[in-house]
């Protein structure tokens, strides 16, 4: 082999060896990049689910907080409604108590003889009571304390109370004919009921006797 041969070898292999080593390094680079790539990627999912659990937490926070404004508005509703309830209703107890005296200033009215001849002191005396009667229902009113309507209405377990049913043709079954004792409404609640007398078709049985 000559010299000329030897040095064309000698570059050819130089050559190959260049080649393999830019061919390596290239390879090297690949597997870098790759690896870079890779790690970009965890990092970017990490990242993603970090994001993920911070937006859950702050929907979290942000539900309780819309829950706690919630019981709050409840309270201070509930309260109101305590407070108002306490300002009608506190004397609930001393307004029933004080009916009595309604139905006994009724009764002595009612027990009095209409048609019976009465001097001048009587029925001043008479005409006073019924002054007072007046004012003492204008009273039970102005504390929100009205009368239940009863007679000639439908009976109504919410309202009334029965004490006995009276025999009528006249009156359609079920309705009020006579009220015993007078009931009241304290704003929207019941103070007390009416005693009443309801009408009931009669016996036909004992009609043929």
């Amino acid at each position: 082999m000559n010299k000329k041969n030897k040095a064309k070898l000698n570059k050819e292999d130089e050559l190959e060896k260049n080649n393999s080593d830019i061919i390596n390094s290239e390879n090297e680079n690949l597997e870098q990049n790759s690896t870079v790539a890779n790690n970009t990627d965890a990092d970017n999912e990490k990242q993603n689910e970090l994001e993920e659990n911070l937006r859950n937490e702050i929907e979290q926070l942000r539900d309780e907080k819309l829950r706690l404004l919630a019981d709050m508005e409840n309270l201070r509703k509930r309260s109101d409604r305590d407070r108002m309830d306490t300002i009608r209703y506190g004397n609930i107890n001393f307004a029933r108590d004080i009916l009595s005296l309604g139905d006994n200033l009724s009764r002595a009215l009612d027990a009095i003889p209409k048609d019976a001849e009465k001097t001048e002191t009587i029925t001043n005396l008479i005409n006073g009571l019924r002054m007072v009667q007046r004012e003492f229902t204008l009273i039970l009113e102005k504390h929100g304390i009205k009368k239940i309507e009863a007679l000639n209405q439908r009976f109504d377990h919410n309202f009334h109370q029965a004490m006995m049913e009276i025999e009528s043709e006249e009156v359609e079954e079920g309705i009020v004919i006579q009220e015993i004792q007078s009931g009241y409404n304290m704003h929207d609640r019941l103070l007390r009921p009416s005693m009443v007398g309801v009408a009931k078709k009669p016996n036909k049985d004992e009609k043929k006797k």
